[in-house]
């Protein structure tokens, strides 16, 4: 399964059933501190950050905030300086993981993070399905 289709899946599943709901702090918020600008699609990139962070989560089985927040990070530009990676904003993702909890769709795993629940692993196995069933030509081969 391509990622980029079961996130942008996900993504939407957030914002119709409003699964997610993005807080007006994060309307002008960069993602990361070593980014310039806010993300240029400013009406969905908090659900499409959502549907990546649930696919994370679904794959490692579990996971903290630190190593999402490692996940994320890019280059800071530093003129002709070397360039230095930062990591990414962390209030973000646990606000994200914070609502998939609410919405049971993940559960805490002790002192380890994060996993994937039943309802949250029945929810993208779903997905998925809806996604290999509409018969496009290129996922001819999952």
């Amino acid at each position: 399964m391509p990622s980029k289709l079961l996130i942008s899946r996900l993504a939407t599943e957030f914002k119709e059933k409003k699964i997610l709901t993005r807080p007006d702090v994060f309307e002008f918020v960069k993602t990361n501190c070593g980014k310039e600008q806010s993300p240029n699609d400013r009406e969905n990139w908090f659900y499409i950050r959502g549907g990546s962070v649930m696919r994370k989560v679904y794959f490692s089985g579990s996971i903290g905030v630190q190593a999402l927040r490692k996940l994320y990070t890019v280059p800071k530009n530093r003129g002709v300086r070397p360039e230095h990676t930062r990591l990414a904003g962390g209030k973000i993702i646990r606000n994200i993981l914070q609502q998939l909890e609410r919405a049971e769709l993940v559960e805490k795993d002790g002192k380890n993070g994060r996993k994937i629940s039943s309802k949250g692993i029945s929810f993208i196995d779903k997905l998925a399905n809806e996604i290999k069933n509409e018969k496009l030509p290129h996922l001819s081969q999952y």
